[in-house]
């Protein structure tokens, strides 16, 4: 039989699941769905709002595929110029909350067998998981979070998450002009 405490956990989980959600319906529906039922192109705005968005720790949306779909927009220079630097401040806004909040705390916002996936990661491997989890569509804003529980040098996370970051949006730039 379950405890009242174990209850409480999964309605809370679920409660914050259903939060999430609604956050990244608003999120979508009044950037991207509103330059669609207005009929105008997509704004770098929206672009940045859903990309921020996506490197925060807690929100999951699929920024290679807002990339791919954006670059019918832009020139891939000046939008793989915005996702770096919209993708940098929510990996800081992770960082700092890992850094600042008690480990407890964000293992109950994270579960707490996540973060330790991610701390061993980056206690093994170091700078090449800030690459990897950069440069792969894995999440890297969890191994923000967790450089900053781990406090982690702040430069390397930068120096490493610009380097992934780039050569996965140059490369997915690249893909992209194939087929167009």
């Amino acid at each position: 039989m379950k405890t009242m405490t174990e209850e409480k956990k999964k309605i809370s989980k679920i409660v914050y699941a259903l939060a999430f959600s609604v956050v990244v319906i608003m999120i979508i529906s009044f950037t991207v769905g509103k330059d669609i039922y207005e009929g105008r192109s997509q704004t770098l705005t929206s672009f940045s709002l859903i990309h921020f968005s996506g490197y925060l720790f807690f929100l999951l949306m699929p920024v290679e595929m807002a990339f791919l779909y954006y670059l019918t927009w832009y020139d891939e220079t000046v939008l793989i110029w915005f996702a770096i630097v919209t993708a940098l401040v929510a990996q800081y806004i992770d960082y700092m909350i890992g850094y600042t909040i008690n480990s407890q705390v964000v293992t109950r916002m994270v579960s707490e067998k996540r973060i330790m996936r991610a701390e061993k990661y980056i206690r093994s491997y170091g700078n090449l998981t800030i690459f990897f989890f950069n440069f792969l569509p894995l999440s890297s804003p969890l191994i923000a979070l967790a450089a900053g529980v781990l406090k982690f040098n702040l430069r390397d996370l930068f120096i490493f998450s610009i380097l992934g970051l780039f050569l996965k949006y140059l490369i997915l730039s690249f893909i992209a002009g194939w087929f167009v």
